[in-house]
């Protein structure tokens, strides 16, 4: 596993030194987990925001409507 060095302030130290009381085996493993559930929110933001446009996008464009109503007709049942 690599290593990082980074700061922190007082509070944040402080937070992690009780890694026990959540449970954790020790503050590495904390401070993992807590990244991975950023990287995870992060990521379904992005993936919202995405849907969001794509939907706008579809609402402006009657010619995807016709498309998609198409392709739906012509879907096997």
């Amino acid at each position: 596993m690599q290593h990082a060095r980074f700061n922190l302030t007082s509070q944040i130290i402080e937070f992690l030194c009780n890694y026990k009381l959540y449970g954790f085996n020790d503050k590495s493993s904390m401070v993992r987990a807590a990244l991975l559930r950023l990287k995870e929110e992060l990521e379904l933001k992005n993936i919202r925001q995405s849907a969001e446009l794509y939907a706008e996008i579809y609402e402006e464009d009657s010619d995807l409507h016709e498309l998609t109503e198409s392709a739906v007709a012509e879907w096997p049942e």
